[in-house]
């Protein structure tokens, strides 16, 4: 497969700068700063001299020696923190800027949504600029008038089609913009963020065009902090920080390493041996308490949707015991319990396995948790007698980001838990 896209060494430089008596101001706020100092000049003596800050410069590189190919037809998605130059990657890719050192090849044709409403003249109506929009990206009259009733029925401003631009809503000039900027059959589509405008009908209508697109053999290009939309759209993921490439290959694994290095927790397990709050015999207790990803690895930010292990390391002071009952909550913030797994009830004999010290693994092969902050808590029956017991108290807790949980991109966030099913129809005749 033949690459698209050829980057080498991309870097992008800015120049920052301080103080000064105009530094970073804009043409009119010079003119009034200017005509404020002429007019103390002549009607009143200033009080004392006017201290002027000396002006001074400092470079900023928004990428640093980033390469990286894309295949005809792929679609990659870029993900990282504010800042980390997703950004200005899109508009050296779509030639709004130039880069600083290194140099990139792009074998097609490029289009792109970058902010609402990129590339309309807000004096022109909605059907002259979907007529100038495609003729910006090379088209001729014919191939885009092939096109105009599909545009026209995806973006829904059928009734505002003769309105001029400056008087549409930003939700209609999403509409209108992405509906020009997918139809008119680029190469290369860039699409940067600009989806978290819409509504949710809007965005999975979105999304499923991106679909049909990279299944036309086009190439996409996404920036997103959907997580959910980065899995279902894309066949790549590049992370990016602090204008560097740090990591790129699929996007479950992407995600998920995006997630533990900037997540901002300790990633080893949590001791909780010592915690104030439990209590009981002591028979047996738990003493550490960590997730671990389908790749056993530990976590520190789940996502909605995807496969854990919940591990609870233990240490027993006997070792012939008749019945162990342990269980473990989950709770909001607030207190509310949202579910409790429990060995007995899974029919799991503790007694026969026990040893010294070891871990319980609860693996939840689908975690059902929207977006949020949830709490835990544990505890631990040895015949018949509270040997360990933790509330889920505050301190104890893990994050979790959406994720996409039905494979539609489509993220639920009404309730805390989702309850996985289907639907049908039955039609009656």
């Amino acid at each position: 497969m033949s690459n698209i896209i050829d980057a080498e060494n991309l870097g992008k430089q800015y120049r920052l700068h301080h103080g000064g008596l105009f530094a970073n101001a804009s043409l009119k706020e010079c003119f009034t700063a200017f005509a404020g100092r002429l007019r103390r000049s002549l009607y009143s003596a200033p009080l004392e001299q006017e201290k002027i800050v000396p002006q001074t410069s400092e470079s900023f590189w928004a990428l640093k020696d980033l390469s990286f190919k894309v295949a005809r037809g792929e679609r990659l998605g870029l993900i990282g923190r504010n800042g980390a130059g997703k950004s200005t990657l899109l508009k050296i890719l779509s030639r709004i800027t130039w880069p600083t050192t290194g140099q990139v090849t792009i074998n097609g044709r490029v289009s792109s949504l970058l902010e609402v409403g990129t590339g309309f003249h807000p004096e022109l109506t909605g059907r002259e600029n979907i007529y100038l929009n495609g003729a910006i990206l090379g088209m001729n009259r014919a191939e885009i008038r092939r096109k105009f009733d599909e545009i026209v029925w995806f973006s829904e401003v059928e009734k505002f089609l003769d309105t001029p631009a400056k008087r549409y809503s930003s939700g209609m000039y999403l509409r209108l913009a992405f509906a020009v900027a997918a139809h008119l059959e680029p190469d290369i589509l860039l699409v940067d963020e600009v989806l978290a405008v819409g509504d949710a009908s809007f965005r999975k209508k979105c999304l499923g065009k991106m679909k049909d697109v990279g299944k036309e053999g086009r190439t996409i290009i996404m920036v997103s902090h959907s997580m959910a939309a980065i899995e279902n759209l894309c066949t790549r993921v590049l992370v990016l920080d602090k204008g560097e490439k740090i990591m790129e290959g699929d996007p479950a694994r992407m995600i998920q390493g995006y997630l533990n290095s900037f997540g901002g927790n300790d990633k080893k397990a949590l001791s909780i041996e010592q915690w104030e709050d439990s209590r009981g015999t002591g028979v047996i207790r738990i003493h550490s308490f960590c997730v671990l990803d389908h790749e056993h690895q530990p976590v520190n930010t789940l996502v909605s949707g995807r496969e854990y292990v919940f591990r609870f390391g233990y240490k027993a002071r006997i070792h012939k015991v008749k019945s162990i009952d342990f269980s473990f909550t989950v709770s909001d913030r607030s207190g509310r319990i949202l579910f409790r797994n429990r060995t007995l009830e899974s029919g799991l004999d503790l007694p026969a396995m026990l040893c010294p010290k070891g871990y319980l693994d609860c693996r939840i092969p689908r975690l059902a948790l929207t977006r949020g902050s949830y709490t835990f808590g544990f505890t631990m029956i040895v015949d018949g007698v509270e040997s360990d017991y933790l509330p889920g108290a505050k301190g104890l807790y893990f994050d979790v980001i959406d994720g996409d949980f039905f494979g539609t991109s489509q993220i639920s966030d009404i309730a805390p838990v989702i309850v996985d099913h289907t639907w049908t129809i039955d039609i009656l005749k």
